[in-house]
């Protein structure tokens, strides 16, 4: 593959026929904006001639962008020539490809075409991140991904096996799918999506007769229209959230190839992400609230150089699952990193406490003390809020205003800090370090402590007075850092000390006096951590290094 080549000439029929979406708005401006007294011919050539003019004018710029753009493949690099007025002329050496991703469109699909987006795993925005090939057949881009991903250790006449998948779409997930804050919104939304469409073809949705008779309709029988219209959005709502899922995880089906990870989907544009598996540092389990609630997880896979998510993209490009049982979300999640992992197949249920949650060693009670104490804040300030804005506006009865709001959000704030102070948890597992926290979106993140290349510890003053700290561990994957929230002073140093042993000890002072031998368990010392090597870390604190360029008292400054 060292000669220039050429993206596949069959885009132009792609083209051709997704101008349609911009035919369509073009030919409902003119319908609006052409004298009604023209003669039908003149009125249907100028609309045909504006219609064959916007395609014509789509096929010429794809003409002079397949022209001008070439892509080549050597030993070591990867290269791509492109642009029409302003040349460019991107280099990837290979070895620096972190993922391949595939998709194609309903059209490119009928065509036998895909695009091939190439993860660079460069920290920027914009194009810069990825490297696109838009179209290839669909072959070409096969043979493509398999070269640029295939693994030190796989011979190049191996087929990957596919007769296992770590998981595969159950229909039976979709009762998950309208488990989200956007279901109830489903009407307006809709309505949102198209009112500009609509708009276009001169139909307003504000200022028609119809919007006017409705609202009339709304005010004369208020308890029965209102209830109406909040379930015929809700169940637009539903009718949305299926579709999507339908459409985005349709043909779902994630499988592990020799050094990597293939995740394919989509019942109409299909989606097929190739992932290595050195390049995997670990994975984190979502649960929003609402999807907890129903027993629901997803995966997502914390690893280096994923592209960002797209505009048009409704997912992110690292999630590998679609909404599923939590049970099956926890055992996808521990085949991805191979390990038994603590905590990810356990998570506590939304109520009042019960017992210690498997697993995961729980927060110190200061950390719910501390949640509480903001949720009561909180639910003053609004009070205060809700009191001047009465005042100022001249509402009726401005003291109910006052108390009503703040008194009904309380027990629902509350339950939240509750929740969220339940959720906190760490461990240590046999290759990872797992933190969970979180209520309204709760996540628990399995890192692995080989990908660990530093650590944050930050002390706020209200933490420093309920001996807690937050503890975020350093990492070139996924979100850059991931934090073990509100955790004991003592706990949360002796977790990063042994995650990553030397790594943080240098920085640690302990006390002498009264700490116990080197070998001494911790189970046989209450709230003592130990190092690897059973170097107990007890009462430790940060302390900060003599800087190497400060010179010894006495000695002069160059």
């Amino acid at each position: 593959m060292t000669a220039w080549r050429s993206l596949h000439p069959r885009s132009l029929a792609a083209s051709a026929v997704m101008s349609t979406t911009i035919v369509v708005p073009v030919v409902a401006v003119l319908i609006r904006a052409l004298p009604g007294d023209w003669p039908v011919a003149a009125r249907t050539g100028v609309i045909a001639g504006a219609a064959v003019l916007v395609v014509a004018g789509v096929l010429v710029f794809d003409l002079a962008r397949l022209r001008t753009t070439a892509w080549r493949l050597t030993d070591e690099r990867l290269e791509l020539r492109s642009g029409i007025a302003f040349r460019t002329h991107r280099s990837v050496p290979r070895d620096r490809v972190r993922s391949v991703d595939l998709t194609a469109d309903p059209v490119r699909r009928l065509l036998g075409l895909a695009v091939v987006k190439i993860g660079t795993g460069e920290h920027a925005s914009g194009e810069r991140t990825t490297l696109t090939l838009d179209p290839l057949s669909r072959r070409e881009a096969e043979e493509l991904r398999g070269v640029l991903l295939r693994g030190s250790g796989e011979e190049p006449g191996d087929a990957p096996s596919r007769d296992v998948p770590l998981a595969e779409l159950d229909w039976s997930w979709l009762r998950l799918a309208p488990l989200t804050v956007w279901t109830a919104a489903g009407g307006v939304l809709i309505m949102g999506i198209a009112y500009k469409p609509l708009d276009a073809l001169g139909v307003d949705l504000v200022e028609s007769g119809a919007a006017a008779e409705l609202w009339d309709w709304v005010t004369t029988r208020p308890w029965f229209a209102v209830p109406l219209l909040l379930a015929v959005n809700v169940l637009a709502g539903l009718a949305g959230a299926v579709a999507t899922f339908a459409t985005a995880w349709g043909r779902y089906r994630l499988e592990r190839e020799p050094g990597r990870l293939r995740l394919s989907r989509g019942l109409l544009t299909t989606r097929s992400l190739t992932l290595e598996e050195r390049r995997l540092r670990g994975v984190e389990l979502t649960e929003p609230l609402l999807l907890r609630l129903g027993g629901g997880a997803r995966v997502k896979a914390v690893a280096t150089g994923l592209r960002k998510k797209e505009e048009n993209e409704a997912d992110d490009v690292a999630m590998l699952t679609p909404p599923m049982p939590r049970e099956a979300a926890g055992r996808v999640a521990e085949q991805v990193t191979g390990a038994a992992t603590p905590g990810l197949l356990s998570s506590p249920a939304p109520g009042p406490p019960s017992h210690p949650r498997p697993g995961l060693r729980p927060h110190p009670r200061a950390a719910m003390t501390r949640r509480l104490r903001a949720t009561v804040l909180s639910t003053a300030f609004l009070a205060a809020v809700t009191a001047a804005a009465a005042w100022s506006w001249s509402w009726p009865s401005p003291w109910a205003w006052s108390w009503t709001l703040p008194v009904l959000a309380l027990p629902f704030t509350l339950w939240l800090a509750v929740d969220a102070a339940r959720g906190l948890g760490h461990a240590l597992g046999e290759r990872h370090l797992v933190t969970r926290a979180g209520s309204v979106a709760r996540r628990t993140v399995a890192l692995d402590r080989g990908g660990i290349v530093g650590w944050t510890v930050s002390e706020s003053y209200f933490q420093r007075r309920l001996g807690l700290i937050t503890v975020s561990a350093t990492t070139a994957a996924g979100d850059g850092h991931y934090d073990v929230l509100d955790a004991g002073t003592e706990d949360g140093l002796g977790l990063a000390a042994r995650a990553v042993p030397d790594l943080l000890g240098p920085f640690l002072r302990t006390p002498g006096p009264g700490t116990p031998a080197p070998g001494t368990p911790a189970s046989a010392t209450p709230g003592l951590a130990t190092t690897e090597a059973g170097t107990p870390v007890s009462g430790a604190r940060l302390t900060r290094l003599p800087d190497p360029r400060t010179p010894p008292a006495g000695r002069p400054v160059p």
